[in-house]
């Protein structure tokens, strides 16, 4: 998503008949102000990024990740404590007073903008991953289907797109070292378990592929990070270390898989929280 600020405040300019809020509302306004700005810092800090193609190149492998730890890290220094001064904006708005010292130096970090993915309190944060721009151009020939299959097998669609993305980078000719083939990286023996009698048709690898995914969803209770263990290296090995396999490849894919879906999830929040502005 591309961000063209040319007056930043002028959503927030309108009078408003105020009202008296708690303290504990007061904090919860202040929290949700200073989420939004840490939000509109990092999507800020994004689309500079792009034009110079990000830190390692637009199609470099594994550089949109790299990059998306950057702009996270950076975002997050950003708006704390005064910020851009948007949150203050915001909440004057609301409730007619200046942010106060105490409520400035809540340190919201972009990582709660996106609740559907909770982690253990002991593993490190993932960042959101904004794919390339090619990637994102040769996923979008593929929306049709993926939404075909996220409807017919009840997976969602920012999670299919987010794993062709780890997979292939969207490229429905990728073929990896092990033979893996397509959009979703299927190997043979897969293919013939799901029925695909052409790999390397978009459409039968997309639904083979999330048909998997769902099964593997299904087997581990939709727990996320153990179906992508299994869709990278095999639920046997899922099964014989009790949970995600020791290999850092295996790692790797679930954290890139996780910040792809992520970066969905916060553009989609992004989107809902800009519309209820204008509104």
């Amino acid at each position: 998503m591309n961000l063209k600020v040319t007056n930043e405040l002028k959503h927030l300019s309108s009078s408003q008949t105020l009202k008296n809020y708690s303290a504990d509302e007061k904090q919860k306004l202040a929290q949700a102000s200073k989420q939004f700005e840490s939000l509109l810092t990092s999507m800020m800090i994004k689309s500079m990024n792009q034009t110079t193609e990000g830190m390692f190149g637009e199609n470099s492998f594994g550089g949109d990740f790299f990059d998306s730890i950057f702009q996270f890290e950076l975002a997050s220094k950003m708006s704390e404590g005064q910020g851009m001064g948007i949150a203050n904006q915001i909440f004057k708005n609301i409730t007619g007073e200046e942010l106060s010292k105490e409520l400035l130096n809540l340190k919201i970090r972009p990582k709660e903008l996106s609740p559907k993915i909770e982690l253990n309190n002991k593993e490190p944060e993932i960042p959101s991953a904004k794919p390339s721009n090619s990637a994102i151009s040769r996923l979008s020939k593929y929306e049709d289907l993926i939404d075909e299959a996220s409807a017919k097998f009840g997976v969602n669609r920012d999670l299919i797109k987010s794993v062709i993305l780890a997979e292939s980078a969207a490229k429905e000719n990728a073929l990896s070292s092990a033979n893996a083939k397509g959009l979703m990286q299927i190997i043979d023996p897969t293919a013939e378990i799901l029925g695909i009698k052409n790999v390397w048709d978009p459409k039968e690898n997309i639904m083979g592929g999330t048909k998997y995914l769902a099964q593997l969803l299904r087997q581990y209770n939709g727990d996320i990070k153990l179906a992508l263990a299994g869709y990278n290296a095999g639920p046997a090995r899922v099964e014989e270390f009790n949970g995600i396999p020791p290999y850092k490849e295996t790692k790797n894919y679930i954290n890139r898989v996780l910040a792809y879906l992520k970066n969905f999830e916060e553009k989609s929040y992004a989107r809902k929280q800009l519309n209820t502005i204008d509104g």
